[in-house]
C-alpha cells in the first residue's frame, strides 16, 4: 500500500506577501527617515535651542518678578506654579521658533533629497511615491511632536524646579490639582502639535516645487509670517477663520474650567483641512514630478 505523502503548506497569496513586504519596507523607510532627522546636527541643535527658551525664561522670572501687562498670558503665573513655564514658553515659540523648526524639516523632506542627489534612489525602493510622499509627511508629524514636547518637557522640568508645584489658578478663576494641571499641559502641547503639523503639510507641497531646502524653508517661513499678518488685520476678518493660526492661541481655553472647546474644535478643523488639502496638493506634484536628481 503506498504511502500517503502530506502536501506542503500552500503558500500565502501573493498579494498578502507583497502586502506584507510594502507595509515592512515603509515601516523600516519611515525609521529610517526618522533616524536621519534625529541624527542631524543642526536638529539636534535646533531641539537644544527649543528647550533652552523655557529654561532661560524660567530663570529669568526667578531672579526677577515680571512687570505687570508685559508678557505672555502666563508669564506673570509663573511664581504660583512651574507648570505655567512651558505654557508660556509654547506661546512664545509657536510664533517663531517652532515654526521654524518645521520649516527646516519639511524644506529638507524632498527639496533637500534632491539638492543631495537622493531621491532618485529612494525611489527605487519598492514602495511607491504615494507611500513615499505619506512616509515623508509622517516623519513630519513626529518631527512636531519631537520639538513641542522638548518645549514642554524642558519647560515643566526648570519650572517644577524652580517654583514647585501647588493647585493651578485656572483662567477661570478656580484651582485644579497637580494631576489635573499636568493632564491640560499635555492637552496644550497637542493642540500646538497638531497645529505645526498641519504647518508641516503646507511646507511638504513647497519642498516639491524647489530642489533647493533652503528655499522651501523660507517660502514656509513667508508662509506663517504672513498669515500672522494677515489675521492681526481686522479689515479682512472674514479671512480670519480661514487661517491656519488664527487659532493657535486658543490653547488657553484648554486652562478654564471647564474646558472651552469650542475654539479648540474650530482650530482642529482647519488643521485638518490644511493638513488633507495640501498634502494632496504635495501628492498631485510629487506623483507626476520628473525626478533627475
Amino acid at each position: 500500500m503506498a504511502e500517503s505523502v502530506t502536501p506542503p503548506p500552500a503558500a500565502a497569496p501573493p498579494t498578502r506577501r507583497a502586502a506584507s513586504l510594502s507595509t515592512l519596507l515603509s515601516t523600516r523607510l519611515l525609521w529610517s527617515e526618522l533616524g536621519l532627522i534625529g541624527g542631524r546636527r543642526r536638529n539636534q541643535m535646533g531641539l537644544l535651542v527649543l528647550a533652552a527658551v523655557p529654561v532661560l525664561m524660567a530663570v529669568a522670572v526667578r531672579i526677577s518678578s515680571p512687570r505687570a501687562g508685559r508678557g505672555p498670558d502666563f508669564l506673570s503665573s509663573i511664581t504660583s506654579n512651574g507648570l505655567f513655564v512651558p505654557l508660556a514658553a509654547l506661546g512664545v515659540e509657536m510664533g517663531l521658533f517652532l515654526p521654524l523648526a518645521i520649516a527646516m524639516l519639511a524644506g529638507d523632506s524632498v527639496a533637500g533629497e534632491a539638492n543631495l542627489g537622493t531621491l532618485r534612489y529612494l525611489l527605487t525602493v519598492p514602495v511607491g511615491r504615494t507611500r513615499l510622499l505619506a512616509v515623508k509627511y509622517a516623519s513630519l508629524v513626529v518631527g512636531a511632536l519631537w520639538g513641542v514636547a522638548v518645549v514642554t518637557v524642558a519647560g515643566a522640568l526648570a519650572g517644577i524646579a524652580l517654583f514647585g508645584t501647588g493647585p493651578m489658578t485656572t483662567l477661570s478663576g478656580t484651582q485644579i490639582g497637580f494631576g489635573e494641571a499636568l493632564w491640560r499641559v499635555v492637552l496644550v502641547a497637542l493642540y500646538v502639535a497638531a497645529g505645526l503639523a498641519a504647518l508641516g503639510a503646507v511646507g511638504l507641497f513647497i519642498s516639491t516645487l524647489t530642489e533647493q531646502p533652503l528655499a522651501a524653508t523660507v517660502a514656509l517661513m513667508i508662509f506663517t509670517i504672513l498669515s500672522w499678518i494677515a489675521d492681526s488685520v481686522p479689515q479682512i476678518s472674514w479671512l480670519h477663520p480661514w487661517l491656519l493660526v488664527d487659532q493657535w492661541g486658543a490653547f488657553g481655553d484648554l486652562l478654564r474650567d471647564p474646558p472651552f472647546w469650542d475654539n479648540i474644535a474650530r482650530g482642529l478643523w482647519v488643521d485638518l483641512a490644511y493638513a488633507v488639502v495640501f498634502w494632496l496638493f504635495a501628492w498631485a506634484r510629487f506623483s507626476g514630478k520628473d525626478v533627475t536628481s
